[in-house]
């Protein structure tokens, strides 16, 4: 086993994301308690909020195509631009876009100036959001999501997975773990997983002592697969099956099939741990302002109480319900 480089209440800000490995709570998770799904209505609840302010290169292929972006061509864009944010060293590129916009300003290139104050202004949030607020990844409010399961050495499927992240950190809070991560973007395995941080620490138990130790993806029994989802060959022989921001960019129409994704790959008393993104003022600005970044499909904002009637409706019955910094989560089990 390599020697550890982080220890437990390690706090680090790099030029690309946060190290955060502290153990002190409080873990940033709003549990919204005891609610009964059935009795929410759509009338009460209101409908997901729509993001279609949609990405310039959205309108670009369909230019060139003549023809509306399909699907999985709008994830393999998708999944390259916003890889490129991840490798992005924010303090640098700052420094570089604000020379770039005073360089415009003193040629009086108002055209230039603009586009180089919204660079700016991306970087801005996304420095905000990754690498200070730490929301994108958001370890702390994860594992606190994720615990408390009662899980020995699982079957975890992980769909959708991109970079893989969430299963890495169920990994090490569940030692002994076997992770399938699934994407049908076969970029992903090296784009996305492949150029994740080999020395990002998870924060996880350790089985010899049963206190808490770092983990890295190393260590890990990680597989990864390229397929559409549709065609795994899995039975029900997972103990999780795991999706992060995927249901939501499925229309009311196609919801039941997201969820019964999650049902045919679980055990009988499986746990299906899903998330989307919150329905919430930063989060509508965030998707605003990132729209170039992010805004390549469907996509829905919903709260908690939506995500959850949408999972009591489609077959399960949950078990844990809250938020944490940018996304609602669902722990649930299949009736």
């Amino acid at each position: 086993m390599p020697v550890p480089e982080h220890r437990i209440g390690d706090l680090a800000r790099l030029p690309t994301h946060l190290v955060d490995v502290r153990d002190a709570p409080p873990d940033v998770f709003e549990d919204l308690g005891t609610v009964d799904w059935a009795s929410l209505s759509w009338e009460s609840l209101g409908r997901p909020y729509r993001v279609e302010k949609w990405a310039r290169g959205r309108f670009d292929w369909e230019a060139r195509h003549g023809e509306p972006l399909p699907v999985k061509e709008g994830w393999t864009l998708f999944n390259r631009s916003f890889q490129r944010l991840f490798d992005t060293d924010v303090p640098a590129a700052q420094a570089r876009v604000r020379g770039e916009l005073g360089g415009a300003l003193a040629r009086l290139d108002l055209h230039e100036a603009r586009e180089t104050l919204a660079e700016l202004l991306r970087l801005t949030v996304w420095n905000r959001a990754h690498r200070i607020e730490d929301a994108v990844w958001d370890p702390r409010g994860k594992r606190a999501l994720f615990g408390g399961l009662a899980l020995h050495a699982p079957r975890i499927l992980y769909l959708g997975a991109s970079d893989g992240y969430e299963g890495m950190q169920l990994a090490a809070m569940y030692p002994g773990a076997r992770v399938v991560l699934v994407d049908y973007d076969p970029w992903c395995v090296e784009g996305r997983f492949g150029a994740f941080p080999e020395r990002y620490p998870f924060l996880g138990e350790d089985p010899a002592t049963g206190g808490k130790r770092v983990w890295y993806r190393e260590e890990m029994d990680l597989t990864y697969e390229v397929s559409d989802i549709r065609d795994l060959r899995y039975g029900r022989e997972f103990d999780v099956v795991l999706s992060v921001g995927l249901l939501e960019h499925f229309p009311d129409e196609h919801k039941p099939l997201a969820f019964e994704m999650h049902r045919r790959f679980l055990k009988p008393g499986g746990w299906a741990v899903m998330t989307t993104p919150r329905n919430q003022l930063r989060g509508r600005l965030f998707y605003d302002v990132m729209s170039d970044v992010m805004n390549f499909g469907y996509r829905e904002l919903m709260d908690v109480r939506q995500f959850g009637r949408y999972a009591w409706e489609n077959g399960f019955d949950v078990r844990r319900a809250g938020v944490i910094k940018a996304h609602n989560g669902l722990v649930a089990q299949a009736r």
